[in-house]
This record gives C-alpha cells, sequence and structure tokens, in this order.
C-alpha cells in the first residue's frame, strides 16, 4: 500500500516543535502571537518562527500557522503584515476559521495554501465545496463527523480537496470549539485564543434563597464534572481512518508536553507505518500502539463521534484530572560513543537503581536500570533532584540528542497515577 498518509503534530513551542519533526510528524500546526486560538501556549515570535520553519523544512517536514480566530474589526489592520511575515518566513500554509481572515489571505498572499479550521465546522461536502471553489487546499473536518459522513464528504469532492481530522488528544465540549462559557465565567474569550477551559471545573448548584449551600450535581452517582470529556484515541483504528478519506491525521495538544508530543507522534507514526507496509503487522500490534500513548498523561480515551453520538461513557463526571502512569525524567543532550555516556538535562528526579526507558526518535525504545552517573564538575551522585540538573549518565545502548528518558510513574494504584 502506498497511500501517503500525514501525521500532523502540535507545536506550542520550539522545543516542541524539533520533538514532533524528529519522532516523526510530517507537518507541524502552531501559533504566532497573534490570530491563532491557544494564547496559553508560548507560541512563536518572528526568530522562534523562522528557526521552527527552517528546521522542520531541513528535516522534510512542513509548517503550518494557524490564523483561525474569529476576528473582529479591530484584529483586521494588522492581519495584512502578519501574513506577508508568514509567506516571507516561508510557512506551508494557514489555518482560518473566518470568512474574512479568508478574504484577506486570498488577496494579500494568493500563492500561500489556505486550510479551512475545524473551528469553521464543515460538516457536509456542499460547504467543503464552497471554500475550494474560493481556494482553500485543504479542509479540517467538524469534531462532530463521523467516519461515514466523512467518507460521503470524501466521495462528493475532487482529489484536490485534501481532508483533515483530529484523531488524538483533548475533546471539546462545544461544538467544533466554538465556546461561550470561557467568555462568559471568566472574561476570557475561547474563540480568540484564551479559554480557560471551565468545561474541566467542578459544578454544584444553588438555590436562590440559600446562596451558601451548594448542592452538587450527581449524574448516576458519579459526580459533578458534567462536561470534561474523556480524549480522543484512533490508533487502533488506523484502517478506518483512511478508507474514510482521511489524508491529514491531526494530534491535539499545543499546550501540552513536549514528553506528550514525543510519545504520542512516534506511537502513531510507527503504527500509520506499519499498517501501510503490512496491515497483518498492524493488527498484531495495536495493544502495544495503546500501551504507548497511554505512557503520556490522557482522561481515558474514547472514539468521540467516528463511531456514532457519543453518550455518557464518553464523560468523566468524577474528576478533571489527568491518568499518569510514567513519567518524564530527562532529555538527551548529547553521547559520547567512546565512553558509552550521555549527557542528560533532568526534568524529574531519578536515582541510582531506577529502572528507565529511553524514548529514541531514530530507533527502539529500551529499558535499563541506572548504574552510574556524575554531576557537571564529575563526581559520582546517586540521585538527581534538581530541576534541570546536567548529569552524565551510562547508558547500555547508543542514544542521541532529543531523546527522552522516562519511568513508571510512583505511587501509583494498578500503575496508574492521577495528578
Amino acid at each position: 500500500m502506498d497511500k501517503k498518509i500525514e501525521l500532523l503534530a502540535p507545536a506550542g513551542d520550539l522545543e516542541k516543535l524539533k520533538i514532533a519533526v524528529l519522532y516523526g510528524a510530517d507537518a507541524v500546526y502552531l501559533g504566532g502571537t497573534s490570530f491563532g486560538l491557544r494564547a496559553k501556549a508560548k507560541n512563536f515570535d518572528r526568530e522562534q518562527m523562522q528557526e521552527g520553519i527552517s528546521f522542520a523544512h531541513k528535516h522534510g517536514a512542513k509548517v503550518y500557522i494557524t490564523c483561525n480566530i474569529f476576528a473582529h474589526n479591530e484584529d483586521l489592520s494588522k492581519l495584512p503584515e502578519y501574513l506577508r511575515e508568514l509567506e516571507e518566513l516561508g510557512a506551508d500554509a494557514i489555518l482560518v476559521a473566518d470568512p474574512g481572515v479568508f478574504a484577506t489571505a486570498r488577496e494579500i498572499v494568493s500563492n500561500m495554501d489556505i486550510h479551512i479550521s475545524t473551528q469553521a465546522n464543515n460538516t457536509n461536502y456542499n460547504s467543503a465545496l464552497f471554500w475550494h471553489k474560493l481556494g482553500a487546499k485543504r479542509i479540517v473536518m467538524a469534531r462532530e463527523l463521523s467516519l461515514r459522513e466523512i467518507k460521503e464528504i470524501s466521495q462528493n469532492i475532487p482529489d484536490s480537496l485534501e481532508i483533515e481530522a483530529f484523531v488524538h488528544g483533548a475533546m471539546c465540549i462545544s461544538y467544533s470549539g466554538r465556546c461561550l462559557l470561557s467568555n462568559y465565567l471568566s472574561g476570557r474569550d475561547a474563540n480568540k485564543g484564551a479559554c480557560s477551559h471551565p468545561c474541566r471545573w467542578q459544578y454544584y448548584v444553588t438555590e436562590k434563597t440559600r446562596p451558601n449551600e451548594y448542592m452538587p450535581i450527581v449524574e448516576e452517582d458519579n459526580g459533578t464534572y458534567i462536561f470534561n470529556s474523556k480524549d480522543l484515541c484512533m490508533i487502533e483504528h488506523i484502517p478506518e481512518l483512511i478508507d474514510s478519506g482521511i489524508m491529514s491525521f491531526k494530534i491535539e495538544g499545543r499546550i501540552k508536553t513536549c514528553f506528550y508530543v514525543g510519545t504520542v507522534v512516534k506511537a502513531y507514526r510507527e503504527a500509520i507505518d506499519d499498517y501501510l507496509k503490512d496491515p497483518e503487522l498492524y493488527e498484531s500490534k495495536k495493544e502495544y500502539y495503546l500501551q504507548e500513548v497511554a505512557k503520556a498523561s490522557y482522561r481515558g480515551f474514547t472514539t468521540g463521534f467516528y463511531y456514532g453520538k457519543p453518550s455518557s461513557n464518553e464523560q468523566i463526571y468524577t474528576t478533571s484530572s489527568y491518568i499518569r502512569t510514567y513519567d518524564f525524567i530527562g532529555m538527551v543532550l548529547d553521547y559520547d560513543e567512546k565512553t558509552g555516556f550521555a549527557v542528560i538535562e533532568q526534568r524529574n528526579k531519578f536515582v541510582i537503581g531506577d529502572e528507565v526507558e529511553f524514548l529514541r526518535h531514530n530507533g527502539k525504545t529500551f529499558s535499563q536500570k541506572i548504574t552510574e552517573m556524575y554531576n557537571e564538575e564529575g563526581e559520582a551522585i546517586t540521585e538527581a533532584p534538581h530541576p534541570q540538573q546536567i548529569i552524565r549518565l551510562r547508558t547500555e545502548n547508543k542514544v542521541e540528542k532529543w531523546d527522552m528518558m522516562r519511568r513508571e510513574a510512583e505511587n501509583t494504584e494498578n500503575g496508574v497515577t492521577v495528578q
């Protein structure tokens, strides 16, 4: 099977961009300091964007820039200059939801590819054709579509119009991300990138004449987090995604950690490549893929709307916390083949005797016990307790810069830590 499937990863900052590309992403999406919908992500200034685009292109990956706010009048004056800057920096495409932003982009950067964001909630082939006739190259499907509906859309649009869809990550409780809760409850506009995620808050009911008496909202005796959705995970359904006509598999998570990005991207890269090489190989490794993505923190997994409307089983009523089974404990900065020692930047405490895994971006993950390590002064140490401490550590196999160390989370109950 030689069908090209794009793996599209989030890049909340420059480190995450590099991790995403090195761990197997064909493309990344990111935001500048304006016009994107993830203001809580660190995002990219001009210099960082230039470095990120250069790095991605050097490694054969593309970069898509989010311009998907619903613009107000005051946003429009700076938009042309920003779009010209993106074109000058070599961005491969921009993501747009607002027709006014789209019209400006077509006029100012007519040669740049435009992708229509999921925020535009495209749910049928006529709306896809509408955008295509105006010049859009790709449509990001609304998250509320089933695989059957997406397949019907793909069968009624030209081959020149690409379909992208989310396959992994947090689910928004509001229709195609169009949320008013954040604006109403915290004054932060979700549609301009500043969502405060009130869907993850715990709610109670009060009676008008008894304002200080909080009565829990209970559904099936489980709890009060009535808007809290599980995370999307489609790694066990790669064949069905491809069959539906989706060519770009999108991972959510620009405000997630670099460990999340590397872990999830590598798992999906391996799953996609295995399936395209040999469907039977893919089928035999499904449990392994699922175990791998579960090593990044998550809220429980769901298939979202892909197989029908979600039920109460897709919600988590008891908590808004993540499940964490593994800790990210170190980033490889360098490796000396002669001595077998790696230079590690500590990200969480580890000690001599710990059983750890090295998640490799260019090789197989391996496990080993920590037997020998030294601080920057060359002194033997038994633990690495200080944040971002630089240490030298003996490894049993070769590692490279950007490989990551992880360890099964401590204080787990049945292998699970809730954070």
